[in-house]
């Protein structure tokens, strides 16, 4: 007579059990992704432009904030609208569009816990702080400023979750452990 069950539960079968998920990771990712659709609809608002005439948009907007017309930072404003045309406007769409489309491979990633995109996202992030940095010298805002203490939470979490899922695979292999997660 045989002892054991005729079926065997999942959690008793041979196959490892579905790996533990990081929710920081995932937060981070499903933040990406709504930047990256933050983008998105910016990038086709700059394209909406491409056919008006600037100035008068930027007039209504500056009427509709009720900002004082005759000013001198309404002039420096209507001065630098006056200067971009409509190949300028295609070029910062064009680079609208890949931040959100970085954005979107960085998040889709992350959610789906790739370790590449662990890499990426901490190596993009990192890149862009320094621009962030001198932004906030040049002129400090809030939002700014939260962006930037977000950023660098993420790179310095991103960091330190490289560096131990390094050391698990470098014990993993060390070990002859195949490997958990389908990376």
């Amino acid at each position: 007579m045989c002892s054991e069950p005729a079926f065997q539960s999942v959690s008793s079968s041979k196959r490892p059990a579905r790996p533990h998920h990081d929710r920081w990771i995932v937060a981070i990712g499903i933040f990406k992704l709504l930047q990256a659709a933050a983008f998105l609809l910016l990038g086709f608002g700059a394209l909406r432009l491409l056919h008006k005439d600037l100035l008068d948009v930027a007039v209504h907007w500056i009427l509709a904030l009720r900002f004082n017309p005759e000013g001198h930072f309404v002039s420096l404003v209507l001065g630098e609208v006056a200067l971009v045309d409509p190949h300028r406007i295609k070029q910062i769409s064009a680079a609208i569009f890949l931040i959100a489309a970085l954005d979107a491979l960085e998040g889709t990633g992350l959610v789906l816990e790739k370790a590449w995109a662990e890499f990426v996202t901490l190596i993009l992030t990192a890149s862009f702080l320094p621009l962030e940095m001198v932004a906030i010298f040049h002129r400090p805002t809030w939002i700014r400023v939260g962006l930037a203490v977000i950023n660098i939470a993420v790179v310095l979490y991103l960091l330190r979750f490289v560096k131990m899922r390094m050391r698990e695979r470098r014990l993993r292999h060390a070990g002859g452990e195949p490997e958990l997660r389908g990376r």
